[in-house]
Order: structure tokens, then sequence, then C-alpha cells
């Protein structure tokens, strides 16, 4: 059972700043929960906070231990109850927000003056309200006052208060602006939710998205494994928005052709990219030597090609009859340079699993990669799905070669608009990763264009969102760098610390993010939000599609609207 928005639910009776207050219940507790958004009224100012507890008490323990309602009449057992236990709630303040005097008051105008609407803002909770300050449950305008008004452009609902059902939005705006991650244990909707989350950025047009589809969910049409429902993917969605890449030529998405396919050259390879796969290749220490000494002989865009065409183990006779390595041997080029001929030929052979991708070739056609570049400057959509690539070295090597690529493009381009060759700043950009902890763990971090990103490329206008059910695994500073966290339920103890590191408060929230409900329920913190709070997310159906682009969207209208949406008459 539900309170009723803005109704009175207890007062005061102590508590303090790091020990969270103590409010005295009023109502029964059943009707509130863990996770409960109240204010707090004192005086001129709201407070703002969570239910992190409730404990029972009674003015003597006799009374708790008692069952005076088999001994007594009911009435006379009920007045004995209600004046001997209670229930204490444990409230965590976030916020405060001076609400000035009464509008009618003398001092008003003053007040108003020194405080313009647009200046009113909720602050951090620097002292405590009085004893017997009246709690109440928040309503829609306490909800929208902090998170901010659902209408507003830029605010997007992403769920709703789990008692009252009050929308809770997020700036999307302030979510751009650094490195964010979308957390949950596998089956709790973290796909769900992301795409709900992509779908406000496209549909609020405030920055680019590059996501690496490693499952192929996001760009067609797919069907729930729950549910066996249709679920509509981005590009049915946003057909003049998203693009959709195939990682290799001819490749196919869920049975439908992409927009257009990712071919990599032999020439984009770098030493660093084959380093990054030191785990999956088996590669030794001697490994960064031998690629330094290919790169030095052969050239940066050729020492890949080169040393794909060397053999292994070829042999010649010479002049004397003996077996010595052949002039195209990896072997013969070892011992020209200097370099330990075992170990070369160590790498070439675990480089085979490189040397043989299909995607990779000498002289791929056009320029994919330039096309998702140029796509994402000009304000579209990429969805990079992986098709039947769906090993970690693919993932692995195709996401950071790409990255890296961006990386020097944003760079180049911030640098140019803040020296002045350039009038306009370039478009932000987010870079969505799945299964962030094959390239954000401690062993990898150190090796990805990805951690780079984390910690120095929000001034480049370039962010993270990372999307993943083992938070525990990602290396520590890389979250330490993310604003804005949603994560849905999580089991383990670590990944929990891992998504509440350096937040206040984090105790009181551990409890409130292990009892969140394993579906659809999520916790929402950090940058993007003012407070900490749990909400009931949005379901991804029609309903939503309705609601973000109206009852007719896009894919129902007909071909004379999408051309007149292009700026052409039809």
């Amino acid at each position: 059972m539900a309170i009723d928005p803005g109704k009175n639910i207890g007062y005061v009776v102590g508590g303090g700043l790091k020990n969270n207050l103590n409010v005295r219940l009023t109502v029964p507790a059943h009707e509130v929960q863990e996770g409960s958004f109240v204010v707090i009224e004192a005086g001129n100012d709201n407070f703002y906070g969570l239910i992190t507890d409730l404990q029972l008490g009674s003015t003597d323990p006799r009374f708790a231990d008692e069952q005076s309602e088999n001994r007594l009449p009911a009435h006379l057992s009920s007045l004995l109850h209600g004046q001997t236990l209670f229930t204490n709630l444990e409230v965590m303040p976030m916020l405060m927000l001076d609400r000035g005097p009464d509008p009618g008051s003398p001092e008003y105008p003053a007040w108003r003056a020194q405080n313009p609407d647009d200046e009113t803002r909720a602050k951090p909770v620097k002292t405590i309200p009085a004893h017997h300050a009246i709690a109440r449950a928040a309503h829609a305008g306490d909800v929208a006052q902090i998170f901010g008004d659902p209408q507003k452009k830029g605010n997007f609902v992403v769920g709703s208060t789990r008692e009252q059902n009050h929308p809770v939005v997020l700036n999307l705006e302030k979510f751009v602006q650094r490195s964010s991650g979308i957390f949950g244990a596998t089956g709790t909707g973290k796909s769900f939710l992301t795409r709900i989350i992509l779908s406000g950025l496209i549909h609020h047009d405030l920055a680019s998205l590059l996501v690496f589809d490693m499952h192929n969910e996001y760009g067609y049409d797919d069907t729930s494994s729950d549910t066996n429902l249709k679920v509509a993917g981005l590009r049915t969605k946003f057909p003049l928005k998203v693009k959709v890449v195939g990682l290799g030529a001819g490749a196919t998405i869920r049975g439908k052709s992409a927009d257009f396919n990712l071919q990599l050259a032999e020439s984009d390879i770098l030493p660093e990219d084959v380093l990054m796969l030191s785990r999956e290749l088996n590669l030794r220490e001697t490994t960064a030597a031998t690629l330094d000494a290919l790169v030095h002989h052969f050239g940066e865009k050729h020492w890949f090609h080169e040393f794909k065409q060397l053999k292994n183990g070829a042999m010649i006779e010479n002049d004397d009859g003996k077996k010595v390595p052949a002039p195209d041997s990896v072997a013969f080029w070892a011992n020209q340079n200097g370099m330990n001929a075992m170990a070369a030929e160590a790498l070439h052979t675990k480089m085979n699993r490189i040397f043989n991708l299909p995607y990779i070739s000498q002289n791929p056609p056009g320029q994919p990669l330039q096309d998702i570049i140029r796509y994402l400057e000009q304000g579209k959509h990429i969805i990079l799905s992986f098709g039947d690539f769906e090993r970690d070295l693919d993932y692995l090597l195709v996401t950071n070669l790409l990255t890296r690529k961006i990386r020097k493009s944003w760079e180049e381009k911030t640098n140019d608009f803040r020296g002045g060759k350039n009038s306009q700043a370039p478009r932000p950009l987010v870079i969505v990763v799945e299964e962030a902890h094959k390239l954000l763990n401690r062993e990898m971090s150190a090796q990805t264009t990805f951690s780079t990103i984390a910690r120095e490329m929000r001034k480049y206008y370039v962010t993270l969102l990372i999307i993943d059910q083992r938070p525990s695994q990602i290396y520590d500073e890389v979250m330490s760098q993310l604003g804005t966290r949603i994560s849905g339920w999580l089991g383990d103890e670590d990944d929990i610390s891992s998504v509440l590191s350096g937040l206040a408060g984090r105790d009181a929230l551990r409890g409130m993010l292990s009892r969140l409900q394993p579906k659809e329920e999520v916790l929402m913190l950090g940058w993007g939000v003012p407070m900490p709070i749990p909400l009931r997310s949005r379901r991804y159906d029609q309903k939503f599609w309705d609601e973000l682009l109206g009852k007719a969207d896009v894919t129902t209208r007909s071909t004379d609207d999408l051309i007149k949406s292009l700026g052409f008459d039809a």
C-alpha cells in the first residue's frame, strides 16, 4: 500500500549529519519502504532525503516482548500498542532548499530579490532540521523541483518513484559531459535500459553515438528471450539518424544487410593493437621488442603486411649443403635484424589468428573508417554490429583500433577550435561499450584507448557509456571517472562496492542496491542526478515509443512526411 503524495508521515526525533536523521513514524510502517523519497520541512528550509532503514522500538522492552493482544480486549491492546510501540525511520538527508518566507509576508520581496527564480537551487546539506520538524512523502512537485521538469528539453524520463510513480528525469546534457555506466547482474534488463537511454539521446540530439554492439542487439528488431515479444531496434525507430555497420564484407545482422560494411586495412594495424591482445594470443615479454624491430625495418604502414608474407620455417640449402633460413622466412629476417629467431617465429605463429581474419585485407574497398567518423561528425549515430565475430579477440581488436582513430580525430578538431582555426566545437560523442570489463580491467586498461577516454577525453568532447554485469572487474581508476551510474540488482558484494565507490553515504546505499527487484528497479546516482534515487525504470514497449515519438512515430509516417522532415518539399 503506497502512501498518499505529500502526506505527513512523522516527525524528527534525533540524529545528525553523520548518522542520518531519526523520524518517528505516525503512519503504519507498511505504508513506507526503504528508498522512499521524503521531505522534512523545517522553517523556511526543505530537507530532501531517502529512507535508508526502518527500526522497531518501544518505550519499555516488556511491551515489545509481551503479546498483549492475546490477553487484553482488542481496543485496549490497540491503545496500549499506540502508546508504547513505535517505528523509527532513518532518513539520509541529501539536499536542502531555502523556500523563503511566505509570499504574502513583508519579508518576501527582499528575499525574492536575493533569490531570483532561476537561481533557486537545492544545495548540499550543511545543517539539520530541529526536533519535531515534520516529515512527509514527496509529491510530484518535489521530484520535479530536485530532478527537473519532465517537459523541459534535455530532461529525459528514465522511470518513476516506486511508491507514487512520480516521473524522474535524467539531465541528458549533463549525462553526456562525463563518462557513465549501466550495471546489473545478468537478466536484470541492462540491454533494455540501455536502449531506453540511447533512444533518449538520439531523440534529444545532444550527442552522436558510436555503439559497439557485440551481440547484435541494438540495430535491428530482436525478440525478447523472456517474453518472445518483438523488441524494436534503434535503426527501425530512427531510420534517418542511425546507421548500422556490419563487420566484414557481406555481413548481415538478424538477416538484414547493414547500411555499409567495415573492413580494416592492414596498414591501420599498429603494434599497440597487437600488444593489447597479449592475453588472447598468449604473447611473451619479447613481443614488444620484435614488433618495434618490424616497424623500424618495414615502416609503420607496411610492417603488418610484410610480416604476414614471411614464411615460418622455410629453409634452403647453401653452397656448403647446409640448411639455412630462406630469404623470405621469419628466421632470416630475425637474424638480419638482430632479433631472436625463435621468438619471431613464435610471434608469427600466434599472429596467424589475426593474419587470417576475413575483415582485414591489404586494400579494402572504400574508406569505411573515414565514413564512420564523417557520419558521427554530421550528427548521425553508428551501431557497429559484430555479426558472427563474437570472440573476445575480434571485439578487443576492432573496438580499440576504431576508438584510437576517433580519439585522434576529435583531439585535432578540439585543438583547432581552441586555437581559432575552427569556429565550431566538435560534436559531443558518446562511445557505448558492452562487456566493458574485457577492455577496462586492470591488466588491459593501460593498453587500450578506452581508459584514456575515461580519464582525459571529456575535454575533447568524447565520453564513454559502459555496460557491464561485473563492475568489480573494471579498473578502479576508470570506475572513479564515471559521472552517472545506473545500476540494477547486483548480488555480488564486490560489484556493489564498485558501483558505489567514491560516493557519499555508500554504506546506506549498499543495502538499497542489494534489495532492488531483479527486474525493472534501478538505483540512479552520480553526476547526472542531484541525489541518488531508486526508481522503477520505464518499460521498453510501444507505450514508451508513443510517449517519446508521438502516436505516429517515424516507422508509421508516410514517405512525403519523411522527405519533409529532411527539409525538402515532397
